[in-house]
């Protein structure tokens, strides 16, 4: 998982799949607006197959495979 700036992560899934999520439809609910500041979004980790940023803050890993957008990866 990479954070890619402008508020989009890069996350390579278990099978082996690369998919690029997009954080600023989320940034109005109140348990994600402390991502609007860069700074601390860019704080991303993965905790357990869970991206995270705080023990607040979280995104389920079905939800991130499914809204996410496929990439092609060039070799």
């Amino acid at each position: 998982m990479e954070y890619k700036g402008n508020h989009q992560l890069l996350i390579t899934f278990t099978n082996k799949e690369v998919k690029q999520f997009d954080l600023n439809g989320y940034l109005d609910y109140p348990v994600y607006e402390p991502l609007k500041d860069e700074a601390f979004c860019k704080n991303v980790i993965v905790s357990d197959g869970v991206i995270v940023w705080d023990e607040d803050i979280d995104f389920d890993p079905d939800t991130l495979y499914l809204e996410s957008k496929s990439l092609q990866i060039s070799a």
